[in-house]
């Protein structure tokens, strides 16, 4: 069922505007309940139905987004509303089946030259943090219960106020997990501070957030393909949403989220992928920093990520992509799998999303400028794909007035557009992304020439 079936939303500017100027926020949608449903094959019997990390069970009548696994296997995603007096796990299959040829959902075969029997390399996961103790234990407590062979977690304590991080790491987490503190204030500063930590012996370095609950299988998928793909820099993987509950939460995930479908895909310098004009540049198609792995030893050859990009710096975001593109300028491989799944708790008021949105915009630019301080021989390929560049970014800030449901893979449109004043939002933080950047590298060049 389409997000159309929801109760719809009037555009934010036919109404008043808040008090002192700001945005209204939306009205409050229905809430959808996120579940995780294991199939035993597309026709198949029901294996499990739970509810996401953190999530509660559909009630009757209740609309319900839930993954489709195979097995175990991410699928496809579906959105349905369950009947009163029906079984919710029987009915969300029965409209996983009842949607676009449900057999295409399986599981892609291995890449050629990949061996089903590789065993992950030894593994090191990076959490960088400020200040969110509370949330960063639910994601701790998912990362210890990885059944990959060969793994220790490090948190990076980002220029700390309390010592409530310390504490939670050295109180609960002793002895299973790292911890490391960052004086200077940045995501990118808190993840080079963790990849200098790491011992020598360990192969892949994953980042993810504290604001995520990691699938099981989640680091196993991520870094099993290093293992038989010597010339693999960098893996990302699937990010869905551990709860609807919040308009703000709902339109974020109705225009995409940060999932990026799910069919493995592999990029190849060497080999830009069809349909992708500005290969390399559009960094956000191959995945997001909550979810990715990087060969250490191509990531320190890249000389990591630049301090100067990041959440926690005045460029607001923009490191994870610096990180992608800088991989592939390097010569390596790039590889989106979706058996790597995490689930990521969204911001949850309109104010967040607001935030969210020039930062987003902001990290483009800021990423893009970064690009062309710290590796001037990519400049003429950036040029050439400029006029591109700016069509694609007027797309990406229109006036949406339509999705595609809540996350890649889930069939129907859907009655909740994309305000405006958030299209705005994000178009100035494209104009402020290169001056944040620059703000962000003079203030780390200072901390550098003082320290």
């Amino acid at each position: 069922m389409p997000y159309g079936d929801l109760p719809p939303q009037p555009p934010p500017r036919a109404r008043r505007p808040a008090p002192g100027g700001a945005a209204p926020a939306p009205p409050r949608p229905a809430a959808v309940a996120v579940v995780d449903l294991d199939l035993a094959g597309p026709d198949g019997p029901v294996l499990s139905c739970v509810p996401a990390p953190g999530g509660q069970d559909p009630g009757p009548g209740s609309y319900v987004y839930a993954l489709v696994r195979l097995r175990g296997r991410p699928v496809g995603a579906v959105l349905t509303r369950v009947p009163p007096g029906t079984d919710p796990a029987e009915a969300i299959a029965a409209a996983y089946r009842a949607g676009p040829a449900p057999g295409a959902g399986a599981p892609a075969p291995a890449p050629p030259g990949a061996d089903p029997t590789a065993v992950p390399p030894r593994t090191a996961v990076v959490v960088g943090t400020r200040e969110r103790a509370g949330r960063l234990g639910r994601a701790l407590a998912s990362l210890l219960a990885q059944d990959h062979p060969d793994f220790a977690v490090l948190v990076v304590d980002n220029a700390p106020e309390t010592t409530a991080t310390r504490d939670l790491v050295t109180g609960p987490f002793a002895g299973r997990v790292g911890y490391v503190r960052e004086p200077v204030p940045g995501l990118a500063a808190a993840h080079n501070r963790g990849l200098a930590s790491l011992p020598s012996d360990v192969v892949a370095v994953a980042f993810t957030d504290d604001d995520v609950v990691a699938d099981p299988h989640w680091l196993t998928a991520l870094t099993t393909p290093f293992a038989d793909d010597p010339g693999l820099g960098c893996t990302t993987g699937l990010i869905l949403p551990a709860r609807l509950g919040t308009p703000a939460q709902i339109l974020l995930e109705s225009h995409g989220g940060f999932a990026k479908g799910f069919v493995p895909r592999l990029y190849e310098p060497a080999r830009p992928p069809a349909g992708e004009p500005l290969f390399p540049f559009a960094a956000g198609s191959f995945g997001s920093g909550a979810n990715m792995a990087f060969r250490v030893s191509a990531l320190r050859a890249v000389g990591g990520f630049d301090p100067a990009t990041g959440t926690g710096t005045p460029a607001r975001g923009g490191d994870d992509l610096y990180g992608f593109v800088s991989i592939l300028a390097g010569g390596h491989r790039l590889r989106y799998t979706p058996d790597a799944l995490v689930w990521h708790h969204h911001r949850e008021t309109w104010q967040d999303l607001r935030n969210q949105a020039f930062g987003y915009g902001a990290g483009l630019t800021a990423y893009l400028t970064a690009v062309l301080v710290r590796q001037p021989a990519l400049l003429p390929a950036l040029l050439a794909r400029l006029p591109r560049g700016l069509a694609h970014a007027r797309a990406l800030t229109a006036h949406r007035p339509g999705g595609q449901g809540p996350a890649p893979g889930a069939p129907g449109a859907q009655s909740h557009p994309w305000p405006r004043s958030l299209s705005r939002l994000e178009r100035r933080g494209m104009l402020y992304g290169p001056v944040g950047y620059l703000r962000a590298r003079a203030a780390w060049r200072g901390r550098r020439r003082w320290s």
